[in-house]
């Protein structure tokens, strides 16, 4: 699975952002979707997960209620809509894919290049 993620950029607290992330190579069934992020001098941590093909979706508590995960069956695409953005959520965000589990990043075999996003105070 080849990802390709996009969408990140430069916005101001409370704003809002969406990124993509397309996947190419390989039919995604039976793998789950993930998003990470890294800020400098932090390990990679999780922010949000969803299955291919079912409604199972889980969420960082950091971001929960701010960040919604979805997917588009068409365009074999996930997107991260984060809103509510705070400065806390700057960090270089990467899409992943696996076929088991969904927040360990140990676990996702398959990584896009990273999009910065930053959040301005």
């Amino acid at each position: 699975v080849q990802l390709q993620a996009s969408g990140g950029g430069l916005v101001q607290a409370g704003g809002s952002l969406r990124l993509s992330c397309v996947a190419s190579g390989r039919a995604l069934g039976g793998f789950a979707l993930g998003w990470f992020r890294q800020a400098p001098g932090k390990e990679r941590e999780f922010v949000a997960a969803r299955s291919w093909s079912v409604d199972s979706i889980y969420y960082a508590d950091s971001v929960k209620g701010r960040f919604t995960i979805s997917r588009d069956y068409a365009k074999s695409t996930v997107f991260l809509q984060m809103n509510d953005l705070k400065p806390e959520d700057t960090a270089v965000y990467y899409c992943a894919a696996t076929t088991y589990g969904y927040s360990d990043p140990e676990r996702y075999g398959y990584w896009g290049q990273g999009t910065q996003v930053t959040v301005s105070s």
